[in-house]
C-alpha cells in the first residue's frame, strides 16, 4: 500500500482518510504524523496534502471564536490538552493486561461491546513512525498503568466505521474533559480500545439505583459535573475546526474520576459538524432515545444544538435523580422530558423534580437557576435554545455559589450554627 493520502482543511482529517479505512496498519503512522506535527509546531490546524508527488505541511495556531460560539474571557488560554498519540497495541497484550478479559475486570458493557478493567505491565517499549519527511524515528518509554479496555462486539450496535472514528478523533482532540485514549488493537478482526481507567465509573452509578448506605451524589458535586462536562462539549464545539458533533451525550458516556471531575467518552458516533454557510448536517439518526433532539430524531439533520439538547436531559438527571427512560416507572413517568413538562412551567413545582436522595441539602435559587438553564437547553425549537459557552458561563457561576454554600455549611457544622443556604424541602415550601 502506498502512503496515504490526507486532505484536510483541519485538524480533523476523518472523513477525508478512506485509504486508512482500507489498511488499518496504517492508522497508527496518521495519527503519529499528524500529532508530531502538532507538538513540535505548538500548532491547533495541520494541514497535508500532496503537491508534485511531495508532500507538505502546514499550520495554523490560531483559535478564532466560531460561528454559534460566544467568546469568553478563559479563550486566551489554550484549552487543548497536549497528549501522547494513540498506539498500537496487539491482542496478545491486551488479553495479558485483562487476564484473558475475565469476568472479575468486565466494569461495563454497552452498545460498542464489553468494557474490562486491565494493567499494562511496567516494561521497555519502542514505537517506529514513518514522520513527515520519511526517516524513521523511535520512540522509547516507560509504561505502568491501570487502564479500560473496551472490546467491540463485532455483532454489536458498532461496527469498524465508528471504531475508525472513535481512534481519530481522540488521537486529535485533547481537553481535560476529554477521556483519554491511550492505544487500540486491530490484530485479524478484533477491534479493541484502551482508554485512561476511571475509577468512579460512569454518571449513572451514582445517580440511578443507588444502593442503600452510598453516600449520594451533593448538589455541590453534581454542579460540578455539569460544568465539567459543559466544558467538553464546549472543546468540542468552540475549539475543535471544524466543530464537532457529539450526537451521543448521556450519562453512562460520562466518566468520573476520584474527585469526580467529569470527562466525555465514548465517541464513535461524533460528527464534523456544519461548516461555511451550511447550516446541519444530514444523516441516519443515531443515538441513544431519550437524549436525541426532537428535530434530529424526526430530520435527521443534526446541529450543534442537538447537543445543546442532549446536555439539557442530562442536567434533568443529575436534577431528578430519574433517568431519560424508565420503563418500570408508571405511565407518564417513563420518559423524563415528558414528565417533566409540567414542573417546568410553574416555579412553584420546582422543589417537587428534586431528587429525594438529597433530603432538601440546596439553595432553593440554585435550583432555579438550573432548571431555567436546563428549561432553554430543552426548547423544542432548536434556535431557542443557548450556546454552549453561555450554559457554561452560567453553571461556573451556580458551581462556585454551589461549593461556597457547600463550605459555610461545613464550618456552620463545626461551631453549631445552621447554615442559612441548607434550604430543606419542607420550608421551601412555605416561601422561604
Amino acid at each position: 500500500m502506498g502512503p496515504v493520502v490526507v486532505y484536510s482543511d483541519s485538524l480533523l482529517a476523518v472523513q477525508a482518510v478512506t485509504a486508512v479505512q482500507e489498511d488499518l496498519s496504517y492508522l497508527g503512522i496518521l495519527i503519529q504524523e499528524i500529532s508530531r506535527l502538532l507538538d513540535e509546531m505548538g500548532a491547533t490546524t495541520v494541514y497535508l496534502h500532496y503537491v508534485g508527488g511531495k508532500r507538505k505541511a502546514n499550520t495554523n495556531a490560531s483559535v478564532s471564536g466560531k460561528k454559534g460560539c460566544s467568546v469568553r474571557a478563559k479563550d486566551k488560554e489554550s484549552s487543548s490538552q497536549k497528549g501522547t498519540a494513540a498506539r498500537g497495541f496487539t491482542f496478545k497484550d491486551l488479553a495479558m493486561a485483562t487476564q484473558n478479559f475475565r469476568d472479575a475486570n468486565l466494569i461495563g458493557e454497552g452498545g460498542f461491546g464489553s468494557v474490562y478493567k486491565g494493567r499494562l505491565e511496567s516494561g521497555l517499549f519502542a514505537v517506529l513512525l514513518n514522520a513527515i519527511c520519511f526517516k524513521w524515528y523511535s520512540v522509547i518509554g516507560f509504561y505502568d498503568q491501570i487502564v479500560a479496555v473496551k472490546q467491540l462486539n463485532l455483532e454489536g450496535l458498532q461496527g469498524n466505521q465508528e471504531f475508525i472514528v472513535e481512534v481519530l478523533m481522540l488521537s486529535l482532540l485533547h481537553h481535560p474533559n476529554l477521556v483519554n485514549l491511550i492505544g487500540y488493537c486491530t490484530d485479524g478482526d478484533q477491534r479493541l480500545l484502551v482508554y485512561e481507567f476511571m475509577p468512579m465509573g460512569s454518571l449513572e452509578n451514582h445517580l440511578f439505583d443507588v444502593e442503600p448506605g452510598k453516600k449520594p451524589l451533593s448538589w455541590s458535586t453534581r454542579l460540578k459535573i455539569a460544568v465539567g462536562a459543559a466544558r467538553g462539549l464546549e472543546y468540542l464545539h468552540c475549539k475543535a475546526n471544524p466543530p464537532v458533533i457529539y450526537r451521543d451525550l448521556k450519562s453512562s458516556n460520562i466518566l468520573l474520576d476520584n474527585d469526580f471531575n467529569p470527562k466525555l467518552s465514548d465517541f464513535g458516533l461524533a460528527k464534523l459538524g456544519p461548516v461555511g454557510d451550511n447550516t446541519h448536517v444530514s444523516t441516519r439518526v443515531m443515538g441513544t432515545y431519550g437524549y436525541c433532539a426532537p428535530e434530529y430524531a424526526m430530520s435527521g439533520k443534526l446541529t450543534l444544538k442537538s447537543d445543546i439538547y442532549s446536555f439539557g436531559v442530562v442536567m434533568l438527571e443529575l436534577i431528578t435523580g430519574r433517568k431519560a427512560i424508565d420503563s418500570t416507572r408508571m405511565p407518564g413517568e417513563q420518559n423524563l422530558v415528558v414528565w417533566s413538562r409540567p414542573f417546568l412551567k410553574d416555579r412553584r413545582k420546582f422543589v417537587q423534580m428534586v431528587d429525594p436522595l438529597l433530603e432538601g441539602r440546596f439553595s432553593v435559587r440554585s435550583l432555579h437557576h438550573a432548571i431555567a438553564i436546563t428549561s432553554m437547553c430543552l426548547q423544542e425549537q432548536a434556535s431557542f435554545r443557548p450556546l454552549i459557552s453561555d450554559i457554561v458561563l452560567a453553571l461556573e457561576y451556580l458551581a462556585s455559589q454551589a461549593e461556597d454554600s457547600h463550605r459555610s455549611r461545613s464550618h456552620s457544622r463545626t461551631s453549631s450554627s445552621p447554615s442559612q443556604l441548607d434550604v430543606k424541602v419542607d420550608s421551601a415550601r412555605t416561601g422561604s
